[in-house]
């Protein structure tokens, strides 16, 4: 690995208005190229918007939706990876050739090329796919990067399988904290009335982002994804209004080390910058675990238990029901 700049954002979309949204993703990308950084990564369907879409009709995401690469957003962000110098990840609703819909997120670099992850674990609305394939790649810079879209993050064995196909930096987009769960001691809902005042009381509101809705959960499992596998993290999230819930941004870039390189628990759309340096991925701990890994052991991880379940059935059994 070489060492690199990169850059994490965290802002508040617009639901369904790509042109706003993409307007923010043009400041950042050029905010973060005039710091020097080789990468820049925003969040989970940031163009589209998210959560909204949960109550949208087959047709509705329709209108939203767009290939790549030939689609209108893609086109843009090569554009403005072309004229920065700057790689470039942004999420948005895709529409495939088969006209299946996906959740996905898309790194554009300044040579013209492209890759596109589909969400693995969609959720959000049963007309949205969930993908089949890890995305690794290389960057211009030859290091080695991954693409886990929010939800996939939680699920070990997916940080696990990027770790074995030679990542060493994760992308990590998503729009997450002050999220209704079913689980009574994860997250949790934020006033609105508090986003709304933040710029009369920023207290009350970093409050809760610093809080076990947003950063206080992210703290006990985000650092071990970067930890246990070795592997830089960025994580870029939304922040502030998601349709009934309000996302607590806290933007957030790791070492192998799980060490908090540079984070944000700012109540605004706001960039962090930090540098990731090759040295830390010589010999760090979760490389020494992965290389003592004894794979005659894992047979088991590969045959379904019956306990698994569609992950839109996971994400909201006992919402949906009231409790």
């Amino acid at each position: 690995m070489k060492d690199t700049k990169v850059a994490s954002v965290q802002f508040e979309h617009q639901p369904g208005d790509k042109e706003a949204n993409l307007a923010k993703v043009r400041r950042f990308a050029a905010e973060a190229a005039g710091q020097g950084a080789e990468l820049v990564v925003c969040p989970e369907m940031c163009v589209t918007g998210y959560w909204f879409l949960r109550d949208l009709s087959r047709a509705e995401l329709d209108v939203l939706a767009e290939p790549v690469p030939d689609g209108p957003t893609t086109l843009e962000l090569l554009g403005l990876a072309r004229e920065h110098g700057i790689s470039i990840g942004a999420g948005f609703l895709e529409r495939s050739d088969e006209g299946d819909l996906f959740n996905s997120y898309v790194v554009v670099m300044p040579d013209g090329s492209h890759v596109c992850h589909r969400k693995l674990h969609a959720f959000v609305n049963e007309n949205v796919s969930s993908g089949s394939e890890f995305t690794v790649f290389d960057l211009p810079s030859g290091n080695r990067a991954a693409i886990l879209i929010c939800y996939d993050n939680n699920l070990f064995e997916n940080t696990r399988m990027v770790a074995l196909q030679g990542a060493e930096i994760l992308i990590a987009p998503h729009q997450t904290g002050g999220c209704r769960t079913p689980s009574p001691r994860c997250m949790g809902v934020i006033d609105q009335a508090l986003w709304h005042a933040r710029e009369e009381n920023t207290e009350a509101i970093e409050a809760e982002f610093r809080g076990s809705k947003g950063r206080e959960w992210l703290l006990r499992w985000l650092p071990s994804r970067a930890h246990d596998n070795g592997m830089f993290l960025i994580f870029s999230n939304g922040v502030g209004i998601d349709g009934d819930e309000v996302r607590t941004g806290n933007a957030m870039i790791l070492n192998p080390y799980g060490e908090i390189l540079a984070e944000t628990w700012a109540a605004a759309d706001t960039m962090i910058v930090a540098d990731l340096e090759a040295e830390h991925m010589r010999m760090n701990i979760g490389m020494r675990w992965i290389q003592s890994r004894r794979p005659d052991l894992y047979e088991p991880l590969i045959k379904p238990t019956g306990r698994e379940m569609d992950t839109r059935t996971v994400r909201f059994k006992g919402i949906e029901e009231g409790s």
